[in-house]
């Protein structure tokens, strides 16, 4: 790691065009499967993690798109 990229990691990315759509996208599918999960799965500490594990595929997909597009820096 070097200093570009944890200036690339602690910086806000705004949407770029076309970038907000893809986020939503990723939203949108992964409601679906935290629906299903919901749906299918008992209470319990395990369907919490699956859900939690869901949220931060998201994160991690829509931070793939934000810091590595169109130039950021890596």
């Amino acid at each position: 790691m070097n200093p570009q990229h944890l200036d690339n990691i602690f910086t806000y990315h705004a949407p770029r065009p076309g970038q907000a759509e893809r986020y939503e996208r990723i939203r949108a599918q992964a409601k679906n499967l935290a629906a299903l999960v919901l749906d299918l799965c008992p209470d319990s500490r395990e369907r919490a993690i699956a859900q939690t594990k869901i949220e931060e595929a998201v994160m991690w997909a829509n931070s793939a798109i934000a810091r590595n597009e169109f130039g950021a820096p890596i």
